[in-house]
């Protein structure tokens, strides 16, 4: 593990009634501890989770766009509001890593085909592979050890299937490639990654829970084992 501790610097914060800062997670964030080399951040759409791993992408200078700090290319609105009001704390600190934020891949694939930097991400260009195929060229081919990564919703373009083939490759990163990552999820398969820590940001602090007290494990197995009850229940009338 490289990255110990995240800590929000409530001094220097002009205002807590202004976004990001007016958000429960975020307002009442005081410091958050990684115990382990695979954290995942878990919460509704808007509690907090994404802001903040893109506001840890900044400190660490990746492309907040997405990428790594040697993808130069703009995206609109890809600025973290929150960056420069956090304090990351490193034992050792490590520049390598990488940002993925699966709302502007399609930016990023298109930044790689600019430079035509194929040979990084399997040797064909990621708009030649389906959305699937090219986040596991990205995942397999750039990922390496000793590095930090950065996933804001890495499921957004798996199956249920490659989700498992991604749960190999970072198994393997993280037993021998000496590779830790922070993963904002909705996936139950991801979640289901053994001795994770798991960092809800739904009941407005930041908060450890274990995977079956999760929503997605929750929800997700009522509905496989009730679904007929399930359904009935939010289409009736």
């Amino acid at each position: 593990m490289f990255l110990k501790r995240i800590a929000l610097l409530h001094e220097q914060i002009p205002s807590f009634k202004e976004y990001p800062f007016s958000i429960p997670s975020i307002k009442n964030l005081q410091q958050l501890d990684l115990k382990n080399k695979v954290t995942f951040f878990v919460g509704e759409n808007g509690s907090g989770k994404s802001t903040l791993l893109e506001a840890i992408a900044e400190k660490c200078e990746f492309n907040t766009a997405g990428g790594g700090r040697n993808n130069y290319y703009d995206v609109h609105a890809s600025e973290s509001a929150l960056g420069e009001y956090i304090r990351l704390s490193w034992l050792p600190k490590v520049a390598k890593g990488f940002f993925l934020r699966a709302e502007s891949f399609y930016n990023f694939a298109s930044h790689i085909d600019d430079v035509g930097a194929y040979d990084a991400y399997g040797g064909r260009s990621l708009h030649q592979q389906s959305h699937g195929e090219s986040f596991l060229s990205l995942f397999s081919n750039r990922f390496k050890g000793k590095a930090i990564y950065l996933l804001d919703e890495p499921e957004a373009a798996l199956s249920p299937q490659r989700q498992l083939s991604f749960l190999r490759i970072l198994h393997d990163l993280v037993s021998s490639g000496d590779s830790q990552f922070i993963i904002a999820t909705h996936s139950p398969i991801l979640l289901g990654y053994p001795d994770a820590t798991i960092y809800s940001f739904d009941n407005e602090a930041i908060e450890e829970i274990n995977y079956e007290m999760t929503d997605h494990y929750q929800i997700t197995k009522y509905f496989l084992l009730n679904r007929d009850k399930f359904l009935q229940e939010i289409l009736d009338d």
